[in-house]
């Protein structure tokens, strides 16, 4: 899959995600992980099994972007496939835990409208 990452530099500080181009998002169409610097490409390593309401084609895509950002900002990712993102939690936790608490965090987000 072509990623449609592309890098985006700003001067001053973002105040809103919304003002950030959809071509820094990993998941691009739902606005999720921004990958705007090396920092927020760990983060999204490190969340990508957290993410919720996203096809395989998305995850493939986010892969893809994740992959050409880290090029970028010099992040080194041994995974070749999005499937081995998340396969080795840090937190002890299981998958199954991870995923019961994003869905708890996003119907947070969802009420109180961010």
């Amino acid at each position: 899959m072509k990623a449609t990452w592309t890098p985006h530099e700003k001067h001053g500080e973002l105040t809103k995600q919304s003002d950030l181009p959809g071509s820094v998002y990993a998941f691009p169409n739902q606005r999720k992980e921004p990958l705007t610097d090396a920092k927020h490409v760990r983060n999204a390593i490190a969340r990508f099994d957290q993410v919720v309401g996203v096809s395989d084609h998305d995850r493939e895509l986010a892969f893809a972007n994740i992959k050409k950002a880290a090029g970028h900002y010099g992040v080194d990712m041994t995974e070749t496939d999005w499937h081995e993102l998340g396969k080795t939690p840090s937190t002890g936790r299981s998958a199954e835990d991870r995923h019961r608490s994003a869905q708890k965090a996003a119907a947070t987000r969802k009420k109180h409208g961010t």
